[in-house]
């Protein structure tokens, strides 16, 4: 399935600017060539590694990321794969100050890491779009978000992947920011219809979507049928992205 989404004709660094594998899917290959060469030179989209091995139990209204113990050994077949950066997920569930602190703090201390090899890090502190208290939440986060930038040094920067905001353009300083090379958002759950509709509204913030972006596609689908579907979302989720940084 993931082949075919690369190899389809809607699918290019024309509306594309990256794609998250998983290792496995790092480790395969695409019409003979690794499966990040493919995406590079042939599509014209840089490929990126999920890093994280999921989530650890809910503490401080938090689900931090468990230990990455072969991190390195990881982060060195990256570099050889070719691969252009990483993403790792963690999420927050309530506003709470003290759980909001540590999951930034980790984003960024394995940022730090993952930068040391030539990558360039998406830090994602998700925010669970369903929870009474997701606008304090995101209030708590920007604050811990800017302190982290602020502390990278001169040479460091990263990419940052947070759920669609409350509030449009809440987000507007972290895209401004020297050390932030973009701010990408997460569908969270949202239909892919109501997440274009919500990412239109916030200038300079482009999609990063996944589930949004399988909606409608089946492997039972005519070739015909399947680039049809996939270039509709594709050119939905562009135009979406395009609300110009004023």
């Amino acid at each position: 399935m993931r082949t075919r989404i690369i190899t389809s004709k809607s699918f290019t660094g024309e509306k594309v600017l990256g794609a998250i594998l998983f290792e496995d899917t790092m480790d395969r290959e695409i019409e003979g060539l690794p499966t990040g060469q493919y995406l590079w030179a042939i599509k014209g989209i840089a490929p990126f590694i999920k890093v994280d091995k999921g989530l650890a139990n809910e503490e401080n209204g938090v689900q931090l990321m468990k230990p990455i113990p072969d991190l390195d050994t990881l982060l060195k077949k990256a570099v050889q794969k070719n691969m252009f950066g990483t993403k790792m997920r963690s999420v927050i569930k309530s506003a709470n100050p003290e759980g909001i602190q540590a999951i930034v703090a980790q984003q960024f201390m394995l940022g730090k890491k993952i930068l040391s090899y030539g990558l360039v890090p998406i830090l994602e502190p998700e925010v669970d779009i369903n929870i009474p208290d997701k606008e304090e939440a995101e209030a708590l986060l920007k604050v811990e978000l800017i302190k982290g930038l602020d502390a990278l040094a001169a040479n460091e920067s990263v990419m940052l992947k947070l759920s669609l905001p409350t509030k449009v353009n809440f987000y507007k300083e972290l895209i401004l920011h020297s050390h932030c090379i973009r701010v990408v958002a997460l569908s969270g759950g949202y239909p892919r219809d109501k997440a274009n509709m919500i990412l239109a509204q916030h200038e300079g913030m482009i999609a990063s979507f996944s589930r949004a972006l399988l909606e409608g596609l089946s492997y039972n689908q005519s070739q015909e049928e399947y680039n049809k579907t996939l270039d509709e979302t594709v050119d939905s989720v562009y135009r979406a992205s395009k609300a110009p940084l004023s």
